[in-house]
């Protein structure tokens, strides 16, 4: 079952009306998550990936367009059949809104008691989320016991409960810390490998994009600005908004009125690993200034990319401009303007 889409977005609109004014959160999105997927949307604070992930399933509803989940359009349903819907999406959000009143287990079975399982299942699936999120000694827990991450372990852990086909991830990292977020992400990664659940990441941060997922949306002024596989958006950002996500120290370089001309090398996966700047400076006999280096390791293999400075030597440049684009690169020219 390639490409089998769960989520289809259709000419979604979303607009706020104040007393005032209208204001428009998202225009025209139009999106397709396919089944088993790691699907990332990115933008910077304001840009309306907030709002998009709400209205997936129907906690903000569009003012125009379709949402379909698993073929269902959700806006064609009444309030009881939108609950049961929801049963097969789950959510975690920045702040963990875990019930504080709760314990653990208590926490976990809450969409249980709402979708009627009986007390018997309740405790069978508690004790099999608690194994998949490593909180089995937590059960009789209170959450203000618990750390950051933990508190998210458990969220997921409450979101997986119905077995949801999909989970939604609204900034799920952005209070953690770095090594607790890559422990999460790692979870995260387990659970779709194992569970096959499709997982949908709004984030504004790039490393985690790279991280775990294989498709990403860059999502600015309420619109999408481009769309893609992770590896192919981060080597070849077409628009304004993907360079400033993908490079934005890249987009800080001072030129300073350096003399002789910089190029962009992209690295295509592998090449990243082999020393192909060293090889070309001792093939052409001449120095060269790294200006910025970035390399990344998205899917398993390596993705980078350096700005550099050629040889004030025309004759120098074009042999080195000559040797890269014989060693599977990208190369593409930059200025101060870039």
């Amino acid at each position: 079952m390639e490409n089998q889409p769960i989520i289809e977005i259709r000419g979604l609109d979303k607009i706020y009306k104040t007393k005032n004014a209208e204001v428009q959160a998202l225009r025209d999105i139009n999106l397709t998550i396919d089944k088993g997927e790691i699907y990332g949307i990115i933008g910077l604070s304001g840009a309306g990936k907030s709002t998009l992930v709400r209205c997936m399933n129907f906690l903000e509803r569009p003012t125009a367009g379709h949402v379909f989940v698993d073929g269902v359009d959700l806006g064609t349903l009444n309030t009881r059949e939108l609950g049961k819907a929801r049963q097969n999406i789950g959510m975690i959000f920045q702040q963990f809104n875990l019930m504080m009143q709760r314990t653990v287990e208590k926490n976990i079975c809450f969409p249980m008691e709402i979708a009627g399982v009986d007390k018997a299942s309740q405790k069978k699936r508690v004790d099999e989320l608690l194994e998949i999120v490593d909180l089995s000694d937590k059960r009789d827990v209170y959450p203000s016991q618990l750390s950051g991450g933990q508190k998210q372990r458990v969220a997921i852990a409450r979101a997986l409960a119905t077995s949801p086909s999909v989970l939604l991830c609204d900034e799920a990292t952005s209070a953690l810390d770095p090594k607790t977020t890559r422990a999460i992400l790692t979870l995260l990664k387990d659970i779709n490998r194992k569970l096959g659940i499709t997982i949908v990441i709004i984030t504004h941060e790039m490393s985690v994009i790279e991280e775990v997922c294989s498709q990403v949306a860059i999502i600015d002024n309420s619109q999408i600005a481009e769309s893609g596989r992770v590896a192919e958006i981060f080597a070849h950002p077409k628009t304004a908004s993907a360079q400033r996500l993908v490079n934005p120290e890249g987009n800080k370089i001072d030129f300073g009125g350096r003399p002789g001309k910089s190029i962009r090398i992209v690295f295509d996966g592998n090449s990243s690993y082999e020393p192909v700047i060293g090889s070309m400076v001792l093939h052409c006999k001449a120095p060269v200034n790294i200006m910025f280096a970035d390399t990344k390791n998205i899917e398993g293999r390596a993705y980078g990319q350096m700005i550099i400075q050629l040889p004030e030597d025309e004759s120098t440049a074009g042999k080195m401009l000559e040797y890269l684009s014989g060693q599977n690169v990208s190369v593409e020219e930059v200025s101060a303007d870039d």
